[in-house]
């Protein structure tokens, strides 16, 4: 074919592809949960109750907001408000878990669970935000998912999740903070090597009339039939293992309050 015709006829052909690309783009960015320009709605809880994060990288997504760690390809913690209106039994469609384009290194794939014997172990829980469309398919992003034991993911882990529920109910709204302990000697998974904790944490807080308590969970990741109230530890101790300051923008004595105590009583633990 004469050059002089051939130039042209490739010219078109990539426009229209570059044209289609775009729109293609367009299209599946706006499909994509992660794609927004919206931050974490607080209400109750406002955004001094975010812990620090040791890597600098903080994200706010409207269901959640979390401090992601690129070397274990996982998030560090995970925040958010259970509100009382977000008890939600509505069902919807579960949908596939993808990376979190937030992320500018990129969450890890979800491949790197595949035949690893771990679930992809969501850190805020699908259930709690049952309330939102856009909410729930939000933590299916693997920012938010973290190796656990098939057994402790549908176990101890489950029952807390269900009783930080029934607290929402009760207080009519908690904050919560959760993620895996995160160290240099894990055992990894994927070609990512996605880190698996050995322990995950889960701390809640509670404001009622001004007044504040918390509670916090350490807990293996293994299975076990024991009450994850055996496992309740001081917020100190969490720190120590993880090096995250959890409410360092509270007055000074109302954070050595919450962190430095444990009170089983005041959260119906006789």
């Amino acid at each position: 074919m004469n050059r002089r015709i051939l130039y042209p006829i490739l010219i078109i052909l990539v426009t229209v592809i570059l044209y289609y690309a775009e729109d293609y783009v367009d299209r599946s960015t706006e499909a994509d949960p992660s794609h927004t320009t919206d931050t974490i709605n607080f209400e109750e809880f406002d955004t001094s109750f975010l812990p620090s994060s040791t890597t600098e990288i903080v994200i706010d997504h409207p269901a959640f907001a979390f401090s992601y760690n690129e070397k274990h390809e996982q998030a560090e913690w995970v925040a958010y408000e259970l509100k009382l209106e977000h008890l939600s039994k509505n069902e919807f469609d579960r949908p596939y878990f993808i990376q979190d384009r937030s992320v500018e290194s990129g969450s890890a794939d979800f491949r790197n669970y595949k035949n690893s014997g771990y679930d992809r172990g969501h850190l805020c829980p699908a259930g709690d935000r049952r309330y939102n469309y856009n909410a729930y398919h939000q933590t299916f992003l693997t920012s938010n998912i973290s190796p656990q034991d098939h057994d402790f993911n549908g176990g101890i882990w489950n029952r807390l999740e269900q009783k930080v529920r029934d607290w929402a109910k009760k207080y009519e709204g908690v904050f919560v903070v959760t993620g895996g302990i995160l160290r240099d000697d894990l055992p990894t998974i994927g070609s990512e090597g996605v880190s698996v904790p050995a322990d995950f944490y889960k701390i809640v807080v509670d404001r009622t009339d001004g007044n504040y308590k918390a509670i916090a969970f350490l807990i293996p990741n293994e299975p076990s039939s024991q009450s994850y109230f055996d496992f309740v530890v001081t917020i100190d101790e969490i720190e120590e293992k993880t090096g995250i300051d959890f409410f360092r923008n509270l007055d000074a004595s109302l954070q050595n309050k919450l962190e430095s105590r444990i009170d089983l009583q005041a959260w119906g633990r006789k």
